[in-house]
């Protein structure tokens, strides 16, 4: 219904106030419930971006939002648009994406009457978001919106839902509206007392340490603390592990970084982080994936804990010392107290293990030149890595560009071959590790980013899961490239199998895949298919200087696996290679 009066709605005001908050970009699909919302769009300078799934509406959201460390905002209608936005919300809650997805809703009067695709979306959202609200009268609209937006980037960031009835988009609304209250309550003295006892704490364990360690995550791209975590590292001299969201957080010429940390992690990181006696870690969670067996993670070493959410300190491990705060203030203090730290660089192992840690992968028997002649996706995406940053070291003469991920084999060899030299530009769904991820968050990416180059590797199981919004790319005639990785298999779920399953593999065969290059085409994107490794630098170059889309399809070996890997249930520095051996800290392999 056409609002014939010259009082503004209440659609038209949340409209009116996401762009006085910034917004520009919003993805979204329409229906019944939130048309008066579409009615005002068509008018409103935002632009839309209509996804052809509101799943992909809100992976492209988060996309991004992590592109561009802003808000990202995405919008379905009520019931199956809403629920579908479900898994994007989970994926935000759980990488700490800072989004708001507006929902509509039945009318009011309809609420509780199960009535046409009303679905109870505020209780379905309370798991993975921050907050959720529903509108009960127009006049809450603008203080309900500052707020959300408030509490989606204030603290550990996040999702916020604002679900709004349909009758309350069309009603009229008052000449008052709510002013956002941007202040934050000071700490009080007390507070600070204990911080600074906190801080004597923190100084007095690393002095005391032998083998300091730090353990990064991607808490501190979020804090916009990169510059702050270099500055530490540049001074201390102390080895750093990252966690798969800390990628790019380190400089990419870091003397002493010894890679990714858990059950893909580099073998240096891995058997460091099992040495240490001293973890500082910065804005990481202890996730299971990059512990392993909790009860045997680091048994040696005393933790300080810097996050900015309190509720993750002392969660999953005890920390001697906790540092609670924005880690853009927090590691500047640090610094200002801390002196050099190098006593355990001089050690011989380190060093050996670092250099394993650069060279490990690249001396399998695969790369040999003379031996293979397939395409070994490590191989592949360590070509288009040197290849993106050889334009020059300083990140301002480097090729803009950002990868996003899928879920899967394809996603840990992106993490262990590539290099990313800032924290958001390698966007991969890290703790919920959803599958259709990549390609809607380049598109996000993309839209954020308009002169970059957006690369999406994905797999073809992954692929396939939001496939649809290829009509997103060719609508806007968006230039992503996509980087697919294709064995026919869920090959990670395969790879399991046949590690930890007796070789039974149940339903992970996807042989009667579609011709990728044929079904790219049918969106008029470019495309090509190689199985050889001679044909992948040239494949790689007509990529990334094709004007617009482009999808290069990739075919590998079927039982290709990624290594090292920590089996289920197993310390980190017990890690398997690809002969199935176990890996000793030695270096020595044995069964």
């Amino acid at each position: 219904m056409t609002n014939t009066t010259n009082k503004q709605t209440g659609a038209a005001q949340t409209l009116e106030i996401l762009q006085q908050l910034g917004v520009k970009d919003i993805f979204g699909y329409p229906g019944g419930a939130i048309m008066p919302m579409y009615d005002a769009i068509y008018a409103s300078s935002i632009n839309h971006y209509l996804c052809r799934h509101e799943q992909g509406c809100a992976f492209a959201a988060v996309g991004y939002a992590r592109a561009s460390r802003e808000v990202g905002v995405c919008m379905a209608t009520s019931g199956p648009g809403a629920t579908n936005l479900i898994t994007g919300l989970a994926d935000a809650m759980a990488d700490s994406v800072p989004i708001i997805a507006i929902t509509g809703q039945v009318p009011t009067r309809t609420m509780g009457t199960d009535g046409f695709q009303e679905v109870d979306i505020i209780s379905l959202s309370l798991a993975c978001t921050k907050h959720s609200f529903q509108i009960k009268n127009v006049a809450e609209l603008p203080g309900v919106i500052h707020k959300a937006f408030e509490i989606a980037r204030s603290g550990r960031p996040g999702p916020v839902l604002i679900d709004i009835p349909k009758d309350i988009q069309i009603a009229e609304v008052g000449s008052s509206s709510a002013v956002a209250n941007d202040s934050e309550a000071l700490p009080d003295k007390s507070q600070i007392l204990h911080l600074e006892q906190a801080y004597n704490e923190a100084i007095a364990l690393i002095k005391q340490s032998k083998k300091p360690l730090l353990y990064i995550g991607g808490g501190v791209g979020m804090a916009d603390a990169v510059t702050e975590l270099r500055e530490l590292m540049q001074l201390t001299q102390v080895p750093s592990v990252s966690t798969l969201k800390g990628l790019g957080t380190v400089a990419l010429d870091a003397t002493h970084y010894l890679g990714m940390l858990g059950m893909h992690g580099s073998k240096a990181g891995n058997l460091a982080i099992q040495n240490c006696d001293l973890m500082i870690v910065l804005g990481a969670r202890f996730d299971d994936r990059a512990t392993g067996k909790l009860d045997a993670f680091a048994p040696h070493a005393k933790v300080i804990h810097m996050d900015i959410d309190p509720a993750e300190i002392n969660k999953r491990r005890l920390a001697d010392v906790s540092l609670q705060g924005n880690l853009n203030a927090t590691i500047p203090e640090l610094i200002n107290r801390i002196s050099n730290r190098s006593d355990w660089i001089s050690q011989a192992h380190l060093q050996t293990w670092q250099e394993t840690c650069h060279g490990y992968e690249d001396k399998s028997e695969h790369y040999q030149e003379n031996e293979y002649k397939g395409i070994l996706a490590p191989h592949l995406l360590k070509k288009l890595s040197d290849r993106l940053q050889e334009e020059g070291k300083n990140p301002e003469t480097v090729r803009r560009s950002y990868i996003t991920t899928d879920v899967g084999q394809h996603q840990m060899w992106a993490a262990q071959h590539m290099r990313y030299h800032l924290p958001n530009r390698f966007i991969s769904s890290s703790g919920l590790g959803t599958m259709g991820f990549g390609v809607p968050a380049a598109i996000g990416a993309q839209i954020c980013d308009p002169e970059a180059t957006i690369i999406s590797i994905s797999g073809d199981g992954s692929f396939m899961m939001n496939v649809q919004e290829l009509a997103t790319i060719k609508r806007y005639q968006l230039p992503v490239k996509i980087l697919l990785i294709d064995n026919s298999k869920l090959g990670l779920v395969r790879q399991w199998q046949q590690l930890f399953f007796g070789q039974r593999y149940s339903e992970t065969d996807l042989s009667d895949n579609p011709d990728f290059v044929t079904l790219a085409k049918a969106f008029d994107i470019a495309g090509e298919t190689i199985v050889e490794k001679t044909q992948v630098t040239d494949a790689l170059e007509r990529m990334l200087n094709s004007k617009g889309a482009y999808l290069l399809h990739v075919k590998i070996d079927a039982n290709e696996n990624v290594w090292p890997l920590v089996p289920p249930d197993t310390a980190n520095d017990k890690m398997m290679d690809e002969n199935n051996s176990f890996i000793a800290e030695t270096g020595e392999e044995n069964v």
